[in-house]
């Protein structure tokens, strides 16, 4: 498994990184040409790789007008082709998923699906439509970026311990020497990212060699539930990531505030504007509407989230050799209207960071992850099953006339639904309800808890303890 690590360079002066962002926007011209020719409906169907593109290039001589070193432009085309096929890739599993909810014909599921994967789609009125509902397709206008081939670049440590990175220039024989802030040499190949007078080195690593990865997990099975206030709560009534909550909610706040007063202050640059005070209208855009100093907020607010999530996923599986949780990349729709302080706090991404930290750390560990239905798992009570209410952080079970802690109740759900022999990962969520009903109905009647279907007595019995929802 690899893992991406980022050095920033230090001190780099003026003329340097003015010669980095040139060469920078020529290669995001070549990016740009790419996805043109080869990232619309007419250059899907080509079927041709980055290495019959290059040729092609050479060949007609289109390389010639970006003025750029052959492995420079060479190595873009390279990437922009597998952002190419990234992006198709992902397209098509939207596609896959709306075919799978709209057309019950197996045979003609099955047609659609084959043509899907030999693009062949265009034809197809139906898939044509979903392709350029899901698809962004041909352009590109990254123009900040230098991809350096591992063998194109060299690292020296000078006498004072500073470590300098050579990466080429945009003539021959001619490097651009920038000093790093870290003493560890980047290996493999070096994507440069040029951000307000900075260069950032991105480059990947062998996860086994990191001294998180030497961590031992524990032993036992666990359940774990995704909340606001906590990253995460264990099975075992234990919070995880207890400052997750805090950090957002001062975020959310200051970044209310903040627009506020941008808005403000816009308000009157076009005013002043409009009244043709153009010199006052360009002093309040250009001192106080910069895009700099917020950007530089944003990427800290986002580098602490992900350092609580991740801290509060390695404490979970210091004791968990297999972590049972719900499916974080799947979306969820909510049936109530939610104010903007509410939506601004429970923004989408810090689900999908969690989702990278359980895979990511569970695989570098040594500890399997299982994925199981969350349905009704927050409004079930854990000890009879039973459907109750939920209120802020507590859960009221009316049968039992028991409050649970709302986060632990569900995450010891979680953990019992990885046994559920009846509720698989994708069992829609009404049918899931009926399931704990006609549970509770059976209860109530003193009946043996059982399910009428077949299948699905045999294969309790043949896999008592086993959730239908695991594949390992």
């Amino acid at each position: 498994m690899k893992v991406t690590r980022i050095a920033y360079s230090t001190g780099l002066n003026a003329g340097k990184y003015a010669a980095l962002r040139e060469q920078a926007r020529r290669l995001g011209r070549v990016r740009s040409e790419v996805w043109q020719r080869y990232g619309s409906v007419t250059g899907v169907g080509s079927g041709l790789r980055d290495r019959q593109v290059r040729d092609r290039w050479l060949a007609d001589g289109t390389h010639v007008r970006f003025g750029v070193l052959a492995n420079a432009w060479k190595e873009t085309v390279r990437d922009a082709m597998a952002d190419i096929a990234a992006n198709l890739a992902s397209a098509k599993l939207e596609v896959r998923r709306a075919i799978g909810r709209r057309i019950n014909d197996p045979a003609e599921r099955k047609r659609m699906l084959a043509a899907l994967a030999v693009d062949r789609w265009a034809a197809d009125p139906f898939l044509a439509r979903q392709m350029r509902k899901h698809w962004r397709r041909g352009r590109s206008r990254t123009d900040h970026q230098i991809v350096v081939r591992a063998d194109k670049y060299n690292t020296v440590t000078d006498g004072r311990g500073r470590l300098w990175l050579a990466v080429p220039g945009l003539e021959r024989r001619q490097m651009v020497r920038i000093p790093l802030s870290t003493a560890v040499a980047p290996t493999g190949t070096l994507r440069l990212i040029l951000r307000r007078g900075r260069v950032e080195v991105h480059y990947q690593i062998d996860a086994s060699h990191m001294r998180s990865s030497q961590r031992p997990c524990g032993g036992r099975m666990v359940g774990v539930d995704k909340g606001y206030t906590e990253a995460l709560t264990d099975s075992d009534g234990t919070h995880h990531g207890t400052g997750l909550g805090k950090l957002l909610t001062a975020e959310s706040d200051r970044l209310k505030e903040r627009n506020r007063r941008r808005a403000k202050l816009r308000s009157i640059a076009n005013t002043a504007a409009a009244r043709g005070d153009h010199a006052k209208a360009h002093r309040i855009t250009a001192n106080n509407l910069g895009i700099v100093k917020r950007d530089r907020q944003a990427a800290r607010h986002r580098a602490q989230v992900r350092t609580e999530i991740f801290t509060a996923v390695h404490r979970v599986i210091d004791k968990a050799a297999t972590v049972v949780a719900e499916d974080l990349t799947k979306r969820f729709a909510g049936r109530k209207t939610l104010g903007k302080n509410i939506n601004r706090r429970l923004a989408g991404w810090t689900k999908g960071v969690s989702a990278e930290a359980l895979r990511n750390v569970s695989e570098r560990r040594g500890s399997a992850l299982v994925h199981v239905n969350a349905a009704y798992t927050s409004q079930t009570c854990h000890r009879c099953g039973r459907l109750g209410r939920r209120g802020g952080d507590r859960f009221h079970c009316t049968c039992c006339g028991v409050v649970w802690q709302a986060d632990v109740n569900a995450a010891i759900n979680i953990l019992q639904r990885a046994g559920d022999p009846d509720i698989a990962l994708h069992t829609p969520h009404h049918v899931v309800r009926q399931i704990l009903q006609d549970r509770t109905d059976r209860r109530r009647t003193r009946l043996p808890v059982q399910d009428s279907s077949p299948a699905t007595a045999e294969r309790r019995a043949n896999h008592p303890n086993r959730s239908t929802t695991s594949k390992k």
